[in-house]
């Protein structure tokens, strides 16, 4: 039996109380901005995926053009990446081509830039590109950039203003394609990133031939990113 004075066990208990009262807010308030809050995680694969043309099914593994279309929503920002690959002569393993980044700001439905606004900022650089192939896993990035046009807007681009992209991942050849994660060194952070072979260079084919058939369905993108469980995820390119 506790022979403590009563007010000395109530003012042990209301300092308890004090205690865990902005504990139990802070929960809480967690838990209320998890259900309310935007979501900033990248989109889906499958939403990548309905974003591009049909794949195209060359002779070579990995010699083509591949196009990730990826949608940075905590930036408000559109970013198409083309990469166009060749083999370097004599190399067994080299690659070597060109890398295109068509970017424009917009909301979650502005999958293609609208017309000149004063508020749309469209450009695209380019960059050479450099890279090897081996047991089905490819790496292909920029050595060199330059602004090859700005479409609307009058941003400045000067030297450091751009990083050179690099991407890694493992082509599958049953899909076309590749799932990436996207690095510059800066904004660009393992950011994943899905890219599907779009054209082949196969002698006697033209360069504005459709694509073939696709061997997946594609399926309407949601454009507004559920709601995902919160991660550590690298910061979303520029």
């Amino acid at each position: 039996m506790s022979t403590r004075p009563p007010e000395r066990r109530t003012e042990r208990g209301r300092a308890l109380a004090l205690r865990l009262g902005p504990v139990r807010a802070a929960v809480l308030l967690g838990l209320v901005a998890s259900f309310l809050l935007p979501s900033s995680s990248p989109a889906t694969v499958a939403e990548q995926r309905a974003r591009l043309p049909p794949p195209a099914t060359c002779t070579d593994p990995v010699e083509g053009i591949w196009r990730a279309h990826y949608y940075a929503s905590s930036r408000a920002a559109w970013r198409i990446f083309s990469l166009e690959i060749h083999r370097t002569k004599g190399s067994p393993t080299e690659l070597e081509g060109s890398v295109t980044n068509h970017g424009w700001n917009g909301g979650p439905d502005h999958q293609e830039p609208g017309a000149c606004n004063g508020s749309l900022d469209e450009w695209q650089i380019k960059m050479d590109g450099r890279g090897t192939f081996s047991d089905g896993k490819v790496r292909f990035g920029g050595t060199r950039w330059w602004l090859d046009k700005q479409i609307c807007g009058k941003r400045t681009w000067g030297p450091g203003s751009y990083n050179l992209d690099q991407f890694a991942g493992t082509i599958d050849p049953s899909q076309q394609e590749f799932q990436s994660v996207g690095n510059d060194g800066g904004a660009l952070v393992n950011v994943p990133m899905v890219f599907r072979r779009v054209h082949c260079f196969d002698e006697g084919t033209p360069q504005d031939q459709p694509p073939s058939a696709p061997s997946i369905v594609v399926t309407p993108p949601s454009y507004l990113p559920g709601r995902h469980a919160s991660g550590c995820c690298g910061s979303t390119e520029r």
